[in-house]
């Protein structure tokens, strides 16, 4: 079974950066796709980027152009860098691990981390 922890998040401004880490235990990260979620106060949870075990990317519309997942494979971590944030970025942002692939088929990561709080915000 395999333990997840973000970190990273906190306050920052409108038109600002972050980056999320995803610390990752218990399993061979090499060979699992890692995916990032969001979830906004009030609404439900939804994609954000994936990556999968040969290092190809997905992300969400919304964040095409501003957001970048990465990993790390010696380190058992992945990010993801958050540039040019606007308040609508504002969630707690989760991490998750599944197959070796990249989906968003619901029930397909059954791995989640606890989270970590983002806010965009003058």
């Amino acid at each position: 079974q395999a333990q997840l922890m973000e970190s990273g998040g906190g306050l920052v401004q409108p038109g600002g950066s972050l980056r999320l880490s995803c610390a990752v235990s218990g399993i061979t990260f090499k060979y699992y796709a890692i995916g990032w979620y969001r979830q906004a106060p009030g609404k439900e949870r939804e994609p954000v980027s994936c990556i999968n075990s040969d290092g190809v990317t997905t992300d969400a519309d919304s964040v095409k152009g501003r957001f970048s997942i990465s990993r790390d494979n010696a380190n058992s971590t992945a990010y993801l860098q958050l540039n040019s944030l606007e308040p609508d970025d504002t969630g707690v942002y989760y991490c998750a691990a599944g197959d070796w692939y990249c989906t968003w088929r619901p029930g397909y990561f059954t791995s989640w981390g606890q989270g970590t709080q983002v806010t965009v915000s003058s």
